[in-house]
């Protein structure tokens, strides 16, 4: 352990009740993606007052910001997430409860994001105490990252060019199965894409002659044109339909989707003039990305023709597959080896048990997977993954981070949050627990001060150590055919001027007469 190091982990322990509330701060806003002004703002001020230079709005994302430490190289990076998952509110409590004030179905943090931002803050400020103290060179960049629940940033920071200066990156993730304290070896996540469609119904009076109504002056006696709202049930249904057909059942490749504007409630004879529809697509390939994306397109279009509708089509993003470097993997999992794994308390085990009895279990002695508390190398942890995957599939799920991965040598690592021993192979804890969990400090806490420390002290090899630094990069060089513009390399797929989708009918909290709410209103007591 160096005197570098030990410095950085003494500031992480002494700071832990600092770190722990900062936590439960962001926990609580429950900001979904695009909409996280509280949280941003909350990291943007304790950046500063941290040292920190700090540029809110980048990329053109108002929740989105650069913080930065130093000058000079290496340039080292990581950064917070922030976004929450609509549908998931929860309370911080060993029972379910949806949060008081607001809607039953708002926002939460599922896995959790709040502890995300929290432990990579813990880290690159760790690291910036061991620089000031023992005058280490280089500068530090701490990126705010909104919207990773639609991969909305990342692929924007890139394609505006805020990662080209970037030598090393670590990303952080705390884990949703107990098996988590590891570093990625090879099978990082794959490529994310999504869209929107806009069904506009323009000229609803052209649908039938005039010459054809009984009564023309009357537009209530006329066959109603389809419109937006016929238009968007249709593109559910055809997609569902033909979702069979676009690509064979392997690779694990899903679509989903949301209604952002469904009609605007139009009941009458008159049309719905406008909706709107998200679909969001994972899978281990480009070229499988853009056959989903063909046959969605190829859908909207004749959907928008039957239905009398324009069509607009709005990208929201694109996401590379992650690219690995067994360097950054190695130096990441050996400082965790330095710092150890989560402990778990007698507290935690406590809360734990209150979960058990209150999902109608038998509380267990011991409640606490004991593999949330071990380590797992990389190698292992990516022997267990290739059991699940054919051979050809190289990526797997999705997670926007991947784009740091094609401008740095880029490390993801994860630290295991509380995980509840199930009494039964076939038994799963329902939702609640997970949300809940995240937001109790003894149960979520521990997760986040490991990565901090695991962070801060990968970072300060970096800054110390510039032959692991060259090993880093020398892989980046060799698996990419030269770098950033490489023969092998793949260049963001937004463009330079895309324009971030922070415009549209995202959920959020609107502030009314009735006071700050969910974007559906809150119920009166007893009524849904």
């Amino acid at each position: 352990m160096t005197k570098e190091k030990q410095t950085a982990l003494d500031w992480i322990e002494k700071n832990e009740k600092r770190l722990s509330d900062f936590h439960q701060e962001i926990w609580h806003y429950a900001e979904p993606a695009f909409r996280e002004y509280r949280s941003a703002k909350a990291y943007c001020e304790l950046l500063r007052k941290e040292g920190f230079e700090v540029i809110e709005g980048t990329g053109g994302m108002p929740t989105a910001f650069m913080a930065t430490f130093g000058e000079g190289k290496p340039v080292l990076a990581s950064y917070a997430e922030y976004d929450c998952t609509p549908g998931n509110s929860q309370k911080a409590a060993p029972y379910k409860a949806a949060r008081d004030g607001v809607h039953p179905w708002a926002a939460g943090h599922t896995d959790p994001h709040s502890a995300l931002g929290v432990g990579a803050l813990a880290g690159i400020v760790a690291a910036k105490e061991a620089m000031k103290k023992h005058n280490l060179k280089g500068t530090l960049k701490f990126f705010g990252e909104p919207a990773e629940k639609v991969c909305g940033s990342k692929p924007v920071h890139a394609a505006k060019g805020y990662y080209n200066d970037i030598d090393a990156a670590i990303s952080y993730h705390p884990t949703y199965w107990p098996a988590g304290n590891t570093a990625v070896w090879d099978t990082h996540c794959g490529s994310y894409w999504s869209v929107l469609f806009t069904f506009e119904c323009l000229e609803p009076e052209t649908w039938i002659g005039a010459n054809m109504l009984v009564h023309p002056d009357n537009p209530h006696a006329a066959a109603r044109c389809p419109g937006a709202l016929d238009a968007v049930c249709m593109m559910y249904l055809v997609t569902k339909s033909t979702k069979e057909a676009m690509y064979p059942h392997t690779g694990t490749w899903v679509v989903n989707e949301f209604i952002m504007v469904g009609g605007q409630c139009t009941s009458d004879n008159l049309p719905p003039r406008i909706s709107q529809i998200q679909y969001c697509w994972r899978a281990p390939t480009l070229a499988i990305q853009e056959q989903i994306y063909r046959v969605l397109e190829n859908n909207a279009k004749h959907v928008a023709e039957i239905n009398h509708c324009k069509l607009s089509i709005r990208w929201i993003t694109k996401t590379r597959p992650g690219l690995p470097n067994h360097a950054m993997a190695d130096l990441v999992y050996k400082n965790m080896e330095l710092v150890g794994p989560p402990r778990y308390g007698e507290e935690a085990r406590k809360m734990a048990r209150e979960v058990q009895k209150n999902c109608g279990l038998t509380p267990m002695e011991d409640p606490i997977d004991e593999m949330c508390e071990r380590l797992v190398t990389p190698q292992e942890d990516e022997a267990s993954i290739r059991k699940i995957l054919p051979p050809w599939q190289k990526n797997y799920t999705s997670d926007d981070y991947v784009d740091y991965t094609w401008h740095a040598p880029t490390a993801r690592m994860y630290t295991s949050r509380a995980h509840l021993k199930s009494p039964d192979p076939a038994y799963t804890y329902p939702m609640w627990v997970f949300c809940a969990t995240g937001g109790i400090p003894c149960m979520i806490d521990p997760a986040i001060f490991a990565a901090g420390k695991t962070i801060s002290t990968s970072l300060i090899e970096l800054l110390m150590d510039p032959l692991a630094l060259k090993g880093a990069q020398d892989e980046f060089k060799e698996r990419t055919g030269g770098g950033i513009g490489g023969s092998k390399w793949v260049a963001p797929l937004l463009p330079a001027d895309f324009e971030p989708p922070v415009d549209l009918r995202w959920p959020e909290y609107i502030t009314t007469e009735r006071g700050r709410e969910w974007w559906i209103p809150t119920p009166k007591a007893g009524k849904k």
